[in-house]
């Protein structure tokens, strides 16, 4: 086995995908694969991307610049998130400097497990960039190349965050992490600055290469496994089940839960509704490892029980699933939130004390409801999450 590819085996394990999703790639990668990681030395490989500008960035648009930092990241990875403010700062504190730096999404975006996305809004799609570009200020070119991934097979990121710098001839100089720890108040090594500040005084770079912690790069061959999780959760259960105005006001208090709890009022001669009703389904693949239950009621009359099952085996709805036992739905409405005025859908965000966090009446906005679900999740998994989602930069 050549070095190159000991190295990629050896960071791959240090690097950290989802975790509700890690196991889950349907065969071991091969060579072809995972390619190795750029070699320090080597030169910059040439790319030519869209970015959320619309325009197309050239390797060529950059040489002017001293120092070039090519990063590795992505919307849904929980590390890259809790970077990007960092990535911006970097920017901001190199400007004037004769320093580029170039963001570049190198994901498949149809490789990435609806399980791996429960700390996201977003997913790795070109649209959702321009999203998460526009919702944090991104002052750097965001590029993609999630199509067919060919710049990225060339740097051979292992992670995102990954970073590589190179100096005015576009030589390889440092390639790993951004600094020590995606949580910034604890990070002590700063090896990308380091790295852009010796260029910049001509002196050489003393750490040359680190290992990139963070969600592994979802490389084209991990979509069998996305693929094959949606299928499996297609195969789960549906049910629905009665609920009376006593049970349905108990459940709205969401009381010793401990999780969040998301209440969508529908019916199936609603058509908006109906139109939103995978959205849902999607939320519910996401965040199920998350401390969020996710309830659907419908206000269809008790006698229409079976239509309403009907429709939720067409959805694969693995939610759980209510049908309101009275043919009176505003007897709901009065012991859910008085200020519902009784129009469907109607969707509610509840907190772990019952607390109305969020409430939409009329089609419901889906990143608004995801970035509330998000904000108000504790830390489970990744510690500062909260923090991102509650921040602003």
């Amino acid at each position: 086995m050549s070095f190159a590819m000991r190295k990629v085996l050896l960071v791959g394990f240090l690097s950290i995908g989802c975790v509700a999703a890690r196991g889950q790639d349907d065969r071991v990668p091969s060579a072809a694969d995972v390619p190795p990681v750029l070699k320090i030395g080597a030169e910059a490989p040439g790319f030519n991307l869209v970015g959320v500008d619309g325009k197309k960035h050239d390797l060529k648009d950059y040489a002017s610049s001293k120092v070039l930092a090519v990063i590795f990241s992505c919307d849904h990875c929980p590390v890259a998130q809790m970077y990007e403010k960092r990535i911006k700062q970097l920017v901001e504190d190199y400007k004037g400097k004769s320093v580029a730096v170039v963001v570049i999404m190198g994901n498949d975006p149809k490789a990435v497990h609806l399980s791996e996305e429960g700390y996201t809004d977003l997913g790795d799609s070109l649209a959702e960039m321009k999203l998460r570009a526009d919702y944090r200020g991104f002052n750097y070119p965001y590029l993609y190349d999630g199509d067919d991934q060919a710049v990225t097979l060339k740097y051979g990121p292992t992670a995102t965050p990954h970073a590589f710098v190179f100096d005015q001839q576009r030589i390889l100089r440092y390639e790993g992490r951004i600094d020590s720890n995606p949580r910034e108040q604890l990070a002590t090594k700063h090896e990308t600055r380091d790295a852009m500040d010796a260029l910049l005084a001509g002196t050489a770079v003393k750490v040359q290469t680190t290992p990139a912690v963070g969600c592994s790069t979802k490389w084209a061959y991990k979509e069998a496994g996305a693929k094959s999780e949606i299928a499996q959760g297609d195969q789960k259960p549906v049910t629905v089940e009665a609920i009376s105005a006593a049970q349905l006001s108990e459940l709205r208090k969401n009381v010793g839960t401990n999780k969040l709890l998301l209440m969508n009022f529908w019916a199936t001669w609603c058509g908006p509704c109906t139109e939103e009703f995978p959205e849902l389904q999607t939320m519910q693949r996401m965040y199920a490892k998350r401390q969020i239950q996710i309830v659907t009621v419908s206000v269809n009359s008790p006698d229409e029980q079976k239509l309403v099952l009907d429709f939720l085996e067409k959805q694969h709805a693995i939610t759980s699933n209510r049908i309101f036992n009275s043919n009176d739905a505003a007897e709901a409405i009065s012991v859910v939130d008085t200020s519902w005025k009784g129009g469907v859908p109607y969707t509610v965000l509840i907190g772990m004390n019952g607390e109305v966090l969020l409430r939409s009446q009329g089609p419901m906005k889906v990143l608004e409801v995801k970035r509330a679900i998000l904000k108000h999740l504790p830390d489970d998994f990744y510690k500062g999450q909260e923090d991102y989602w509650n921040s602003t930069f």
